[in-house]
């Protein structure tokens, strides 16, 4: 995104700037969301100026009646809560340092939005995912197999998973460092299964570099210079046929949501869950626990105490 010179800019868009640079410098930021937000702000503003008002003089009524119009033109409710939530943070900036003496959105809500539960697999699902990999032993099905086992051992993203440097995977080791969403990097484990995997894998890993070096623990001959998302989900659903599991139902973002829905269902506590997805906010991971739900009625009726006394008596 490039910056206008500052006395270049109305006062509306000096505003914008310096709200977009504290995103960027202070919350890391992704540049999408930036450029997402700095739309929406736009937009907003294009809005109020036809109501003869600018950014600094807006109240609760002018971001009301934006919201309205939003809605009137038929945007999804989860758009529009995007679109809030972009506003609620311009202005909650603006009140902070000192611009506004009032915050215009502080009584305005989000959009309801709901949010559809993940996709899953069983565990005989991913079990039979493992079994058809595992059954493959060239130097691609030993490359499939060590993917699937770093994804579903460390619960990653696709794109973390294909742009791991060769240096995250030190032999023996058996966490990872991932660098995800804003540059954050969190730990991931990995099982015993997927150490070993992963040094069986790299004893062909050579088959797959177009030089005598890659900085890539899983190389490509490609312009990327590794394996891309969009190969490694098609190789996914190739599995998928092999292992007589419905294709429509795997992909890389359903592995993930195996990993945590397992997880959560074996008895781990959902902070941890939320570190090792590296999710920002627990409300993001709380939506896995829907699978877990017999689990967590059996436990209240086991070891809560007055459950206890009633079976007791």
């Amino acid at each position: 995104m490039s910056a206008k010179p500052a006395d270049a800019l109305q006062p509306d868009g000096r505003l914008i700037e310096a709200f977009l640079e504290m995103m960027a410098v202070e919350r890391a930021a992704a540049a999408n969301t930036l450029k997402n937000y700095g739309r929406d702000l736009e937009r907003f503003c294009s809005f109020i100026k036809k109501r003869n008002e600018t950014l600094e003089t807006a109240g609760a009524n002018d971001v009301a009646a934006w919201l309205e119009a939003l809605e009137r033109q038929g945007l999804a409710a989860s758009t529009a809560a995007l679109k809030t939530t972009a506003l609620k943070q311009f202005y909650q900036f603006l009140y902070t340092e000192g611009y506004r003496a009032d915050n215009p959105t502080a009584s305005i809500e989000r959009p309801k939005t709901r949010r559809p539960l993940p996709k899953i697999l069983t565990r005989e699902e991913v079990t039979a995912l493992f079994e058809a990999a595992e059954a493959d032993e060239s130097p691609k099905g030993l490359r499939l197999t060590a993917m699937l086992e770093i994804l579903y051992a460390g619960g990653l993203r696709v794109s973390e998973l294909v742009g791991l440097p060769l240096s995250a995977m030190r032999k023996g080791e058996r966490l990872l460092i991932i660098r995800g969403k804003g540059s954050k990097e969190r730990l991931a484990p990995l099982t015993e299964r997927a150490v070993a995997a992963v040094e069986a894998y790299l004893d062909r890993r050579g088959d797959f570099m177009k030089s005598a070096a890659s900085p890539f623990l899983f190389p490509s001959r490609g312009k990327e210079g590794h394996i891309t998302t969009a190969r490694f989900a098609q190789m996914l659903k190739d599995l998928a046929v092999k292992a007589g599991v419905t294709p429509s139902k795997v992909s890389p973002h359903v592995l993930r949501h195996a990993f945590a829905t397992h997880l959560l269902d074996g008895g781990a506590d959902l902070r941890s869950v939320q570190q090792m997805l590296g999710h920002a906010d627990i409300t993001t991971t709380q939506i896995y626990t829907h699978v877990a739900q017999d689990r967590l009625r059996d436990l209240v009726m086991t070891k809560h105490p007055l459950a206890r006394k009633k079976e007791e008596k």
